[in-house]
């Protein structure tokens, strides 16, 4: 997801100045809804997830889960549930009338006598939803909070049986949420689900679709139907991601949480007027067929746990092409784009085939054989940026021209929605719970490529770029200035919804933690043990635990990851490390005492400066073409440096007036040290981290210093401003 809620993480500081946030409407007077009883706890003991999990610290059991995917097993995942689902868009009234028959498999070793749905549209029905609730928390504004221009969404059950059997149900509260929070509901069986056994439920369903908010919804004919249908939680076992029995995970829908869900395979078919353009998770299956007006569409995809699609009739000549890599399927690369975005079309389809190669050879084969990219239309870009199984939607500009502001976002948000498809589609982690393995995780491997690739972050107009003004710079230092360094309060492993500074920092400062990880272990070891979570947990729902478990055996740095983990995953821990006192003083003798032929004599301090002044001249005469800050006397530099956060391993280095240098290590968890060495130069600086391994740091500014003043910083940064001053200055003066 590329949050708009939010401070921006996704395309970091240039695109954050561009990816406006959604505006929302809310009915004038909302109706309110009565508090309702908790129901009683499911007669099979099964418990829910806490309403507040979070972080999993200890490692999951080998055969989480079924144990790693050899290749060899007929499906991709073990395949848990199976969706059928036929749904007609009716795109006027803007509704979804759907069947779904759902089978699902208890792998536990108890009997099963309830099972939870989410049904994730709720979270629009009113302003007492835990999704509005929230955000009417965070905004501090009622109606600001709530107002999606009289056009709230919902989905309704008809109709749940079971064998013919009616199954009743109830709305549930796993995370303590308000009781008009409709989003998590409970069957209570009227048959038993015995241990591996499977249940089919048929599920007569409607929903109704809001005005475009949260990555779902309408806007004229544009319909992106997203988190649309029931759709079961996950029962976890003993050893999967900290459980110790079976539990039920299955969270409300919060503002900024996502999603998590089981493996299994979806058939849909999709009845919407003829003259709309559909596209969807998955492959179609055949040729549409019409019938009175109507045209269906049937898609089908195994291996995946959700399900999006989408239905324009403004929608221009969609865009195709192909895309193969080792081991991968050949893949039908689709950009659907309403005709007023036509400049996005061909840089979307670009950023998406180059994505596809840098993934599949850094983490894994990409294994589907289509890939759907969703450029909303003009008023609908609160749909853009989100993910789905070989599904996702990407940003809309008018114009895309070369080192511009809007290429860059629309290139790094292409790259961010499709990397989804690794870590929120293919590992499969627990958004809700631990969202920095999906959000974090992608965002640094997102601008990982970037690096690689050499493309950098634009901040210029295109007015500005053909007026010669077209700065770029690498996209970690635009997340680096764009998480709290100073003051973190949220540790990247807390849950989605239970943060003070909101979700940004999960994307941020996750994804320049493990870019400070990989400066201080080495890229290509980095990169091996990445290859190796990917190939050990696909398709299996790792934790936290697991990530860190990967990367300390594969690196073979197991203090360095676990330390890593503990201050900064764990916990969020400030790093401020800064050159404190930086002095070199001349050793020459000194006035005093001193004992001559057996006498003490007084050498004034006249006398000695004399001398000393004296020796300095004939050394000079002999050395002409020394440098400054040499001579017949040695030099004391002491260098104090000082931590005001977390132990990090530093380099120090001080650099001499005769060209020489002093490297010192600074391990030691403590508030300060002192350096001191004693050469025949004057030291000219000195500089904490020059690899620039720590971009957590709170500042860069204070790792330096220099006995001379310097300044080549004040320097850059006033010519920059001086020349976006410039610029801005001769705009005006033509306007």
């Amino acid at each position: 997801m590329n949050p708009r809620f939010t401070p921006m993480p996704g395309a970091a500081l240039a695109a954050a100045l561009l990816l406006a946030g959604a505006v929302l409407a809310a009915p004038a007077a909302a109706p309110s809804i009565a508090p309702v009883p908790q129901p009683a706890p499911a007669s099979d003991g099964i418990a829910l997830a806490a309403p507040n999990a979070a972080a999993v610290r200890v490692p999951s059991s080998p055969d989480a889960w079924g144990g790693p995917r050899t290749g060899l097993e007929p499906t991709l995942s073990d395949r848990v549930v199976h969706y059928d689902i036929a749904a007609t868009l009716d795109p006027d009234k803007h509704t979804v009338t759907g069947h779904e028959r759902l089978t699902w498999r208890n792998r536990s070793r108890v009997a099963v006598t309830s099972v939870y749905l989410h049904l994730y549209m709720n979270a629009f029905d009113g302003a007492g939803s835990t999704f509005f609730t929230e955000r009417r928390e965070r905004d501090g504004s009622y109606r600001a909070a709530t107002d999606i221009r009289d056009a709230w969404g919902h989905i309704e059950l008809r109709r749940v049986a079971q064998g013919g059997a009616s199954v009743p149900w109830t709305f549930v509260h796993p995370d303590n949420g308000p009781p008009s929070d409709h989003t998590v509901v409970r069957f209570d069986l009227p048959q038993t689900v015995a241990p591996g056994a499977s249940a089919t439920f048929d599920i007569d369903f409607f929903t109704q679709l809001p005005r475009v908010v949260a990555r779902t919804g309408y806007f004229g004919t544009f319909h992106l139907v997203a988190q649309w249908f029931p759709k079961i939680g996950v029962l976890e076992l003993p050893g999967e991601r900290g459980a110790r029995a079976p539990r039920w995970n299955v969270h409300e829908f919060h503002m900024n949480s996502e999603f998590y869900a089981d493996f299994g395979s979806y058939d849909v078919s999709l009845t919407v007027p003829r003259g709309y353009t559909v596209g969807a998770t998955g492959e179609p299956q055949g040729a549409p067929v019409d019938k009175g007006g109507m045209r269906t569409w049937r898609f089908a995809q195994g291996d995946v746990h959700d399900f999006a699609w989408t239905a324009d009739r403004q929608t221009a000549r969609p865009l195709v092409d192909t895309w193969s890599g080792p081991g991968s399927p050949p893949v039908t690369v689709t950009v659907l784009y309403p005709p007023e975005f036509a400049a996005s079309a061909a840089p979307a389809l670009k950023a998406a085939k180059q994505s596809l190669t840098y993934f599949s050879n850094t983490l894994g084969p990409y294994p589907y054989k289509t890939l759907t990219i969703v450029i909303p239309p003009y008023n609908a870009e609160e749909a853009g940026g989100m993910e789905y199984p070989t599904f996702f939607t990407a940003e809309a500009y008018r114009t895309v021209e070369p080192r511009t502001a809007n290429q860059f976002a629309l290139a790094f948000v292409t790259i961010h929605e499709f990397g989804h498809g690794y870590f929120y589609g293919l590992l499969a982690s627990n958004e809700f719970e631990e969202p920095m393995l999906d959000e974090g995780l992608n965002e640094y491997w997102d601008n990982r490529m970037m690096r690689d690739e050499g493309q950098l972050a634009y901040i210029a107009t295109p007015l500005l770029r053909r007026l010669g003004f077209a700065p770029g710079y690498p996209t970690f230092d635009a997340e680096r200035a764009a998480t709290p360094r100073n003051d973190p309060a949220d540790p990247p492993g807390d849950n989605a919804w239970h943060r003070l500074q909101d979700i940004g920092p999960v994307y941020t400062r996750t994804a320049t933690l493990m870019r400070d990880l990989e400066a201080r272990i080495g890229r290509a070891p980095m990169e091996r043990a990445f290859k190796a979570y990917y190939r050990r947990w696909k398709f299996r729902h790792p934790s936290i635990a697991d990530l860190r478990e990967t990367l300390a055996e594969v690196t073979g740095r197991r203090a360095d990851i676990e330390d890593a983990f503990a201050r900064q995953v764990y916990a969020a821990t400030r790093v401020d490390d800064r050159i404190g006192d930086f002095t070199s003083t001349e050793l020459p003798p000194l006035a005093g005492m001193r004992q001559r032929g057996g006498a003490w004599i007084e050498d004034k301090q006249d006398k000695v400066d004399r001398w000393n002044e004296e020796t300095r001249t004939r050394w000079h005469k002999l050395h002409p073409h020394a440098p400054d800050g040499t001579g017949p006397y040695p030099y004391r530099t002491e260098v104090t440096v000082r931590r005001l956060g977390a132990p990090v391993p530093q380099t120090l280095v001080v650099k001499f007036a005769d060209g020489s240098s002093e490297t010192a290590q600074w391990d030691a968890d403590e508030r300060w040290h002192e350096f001191v060495w004693t050469k025949t130069a004057r030291a000219v600086s000195a500089e904490l981290d020059p690899q620039r391994l720590h971009y957590l740091d709170v500042s860069k500014l204070d790792d330096s210093r220099t006995l001379e003043p310097d300044a080549r910083a004040s320097r850059r940064w006033g010519l920059d401003f001086a020349a976006v001053a410039e610029y801005l200055l001769s705009l005006i003066a033509t306007l």
